[in-house]
């Protein structure tokens, strides 16, 4: 029916119209992605072929009220779900059941990303904490008059408490930086003295860890609109990695170069690179890095007082001064992590 099908058309999601006897009457170009067969005139439930469907089609007839259900598509290598409401539908030539399919795909991932954080943190919090109680525990009991052993466990209690504040401050800075995502830089930042402030403020580290940091000064020091602290951060965080991570010796090198074109950006760009003369990194590892608490391995890096959160914040100050990170490295070679930043 030539009625039921610009109606069909004018609904901004995919739409399919099934008659009284539940065979499909039309559908609108929506749903044809969704399905090649979802506007042949056929019983519904051979088209889309999901009990849930075809049992809310079914009360909806049954009952004249609506429903809802939910409906799971696969796309190649990806999964998309939507939301179906199952309307009834009748006046004039027109009689039969109406179905719409609301992609909740972003929300259904929002969820799971939500469930995934609040887990990582409880175990990131408990562990630490877990290490606290019993170490008190033992300090009041069999510990009471050790001496020694109270030197020892308070020594431990202090590092896990500072490696909760540690995770704690990550958090909340991920959380500001989140805030500010879509609100632009608008003032104009000398980066060879962000990048010498970092240096001067990483000395000591370098210093305990037996490395060293070069920094390959540039003649003309460039500047860009940026926020000098959030960019502080960002090179304190891959410059302490590349220290901490790359063992006793290594060196560190930090240059600046100016690029006509980024092949991703597509614009005139300033690119930082921060080298180190380490380990490097296996490939698999490279496209999670900064993933929230991804850690390639667990248990060196909370040695180090990682919080699996520093590569994840510099990733959103990036998106916020509308950058990206490029990460390089070759096993038993090194990393070279560069910071690639608009210049306009």
């Amino acid at each position: 029916m030539k009625s039921v099908q610009s109606f069909l058309d004018a609904i901004p999601m995919p739409a399919v119209f099934v008659d009284t006897q539940m065979r499909i009457v039309g559908a609108n170009a929506g749903a044809w992605t969704l399905n090649p067969h979802a506007g042949d005139p056929r019983p519904f439930v051979l088209v889309f072929r999901q009990p849930s469907l075809g049992a809310a089609l079914e009360t909806c007839f049954a009952s004249g009220t609506a429903q809802r259900a939910v409906f799971h598509h696969t796309d190649g290598p990806h999964e998309i779900w939507y939301e179906v409401t199952v309307s009834r539908v009748q006046g004039g030539e027109i009689n039969g059941s109406l179905l719409c399919f609301n992609d909740t795909t972003h929300l259904k991932q929002a969820d799971q990303m939500r469930r995934d954080f609040v887990a990582n943190v409880s175990h990131e919090l408990r562990t630490p904490l877990t290490a606290i109680l019993g170490f008190i525990e033992t300090l009041q009991g069999p510990a009471r008059g050790d001496q020694k052993a109270q030197d020892r466990f308070l020594t431990t209690m202090a590092a896990e408490a500072g490696r909760m504040n540690r995770l704690v401050g990550d958090l909340l800075s991920l959380s500001r930086v989140e805030e500010e995502a879509r609100v632009r830089p608008t003032r104009l930042v000398d980066l060879d003295q962000v990048i010498r402030s970092t240096l001067r403020n990483l000395a000591p580290v370098a210093e305990e860890v037996g490395g060293t940091l070069i920094y390959d000064a540039p003649d003309d020091p460039p500047q860009l609109i940026a926020d000098s602290d959030q960019l502080f951060q960002v090179f304190t965080n891959l410059m302490e990695n590349a220290l901490k991570y790359g063992g006793e010796g290594t060196d560190v090198t930090i240059r600046i170069a100016k690029s006509p074109r980024d092949h991703v950006l597509r614009v005139p760009v300033l690119r930082i690179s921060v080298a180190d003369t380490g380990p490097g990194i296996a490939p698999t590892h490279i496209p999670r890095l900064t993933e929230r608490f991804y850690r390639i391995e667990s248990h060196r890096s909370r040695e180090m007082g990682g919080t699996g959160l520093g590569l994840a914040i510099v990733k959103h100050i990036l998106n916020r001064h509308r950058g990206r990170l490029a990460v390089e490295s070759t096993v038993g070679v090194g990393s070279v992590f560069t910071v690639i930043l608009p210049l306009r």
